[in-house]
């Protein structure tokens, strides 16, 4: 895999977060291939597990409603790629409806296929979403 694809990747990354951010969730199941999945860590009910495409539209257009500003953005700090995996440190940041702000820290591997987004492994603080959302 050369440099150049790796840096392609990378920026397919970056935008794919910035679309999320943006909280059009049309644009961003369009980002994703077809087959493609989001996997969240840990054992939250109703936050934790495996997305497929077609489930975790309704997720995301669902989670708009408690942001302030319709939307949770998520901001690359440092991204590192592989073949087809970009590995993103990434910060979140959400002022919610009721007032308190939601500051998540993240780590992603995301997969990348023709383009699009394949896969995305989120691992974040779980506690913290826990003592936020429930």
């Amino acid at each position: 895999m050369t440099q150049l694809v790796r840096e392609e990747n990378k920026a397919i990354v970056a935008r794919f977060f910035e679309v999320f951010s943006s909280g059009d969730v049309s644009a961003l199941l369009d980002a994703m291939a077809e087959g493609s999945s989001w996997w969240v860590s840990g054992r939250l009910e109703g936050m934790s597990g495996r997305y497929d495409k077609a489930s975790f539209g309704p997720l995301v257009e669902g989670a708009k409603a408690i942001y302030k500003s319709g939307s949770l953005t998520i901001t690359p700090v440092s991204m590192i790629a592989e073949a087809d995996k970009v590995a993103v440190e990434a910060t979140g940041f959400a002022e919610l409806t009721d007032g308190r702000t939601y500051l998540p820290q993240y780590h992603f591997l995301v997969t990348v296929r023709d383009g699009k987004v394949f896969e995305v492994r989120e691992y974040m603080d779980t506690q913290h979403a826990k003592d936020t959302f429930f």
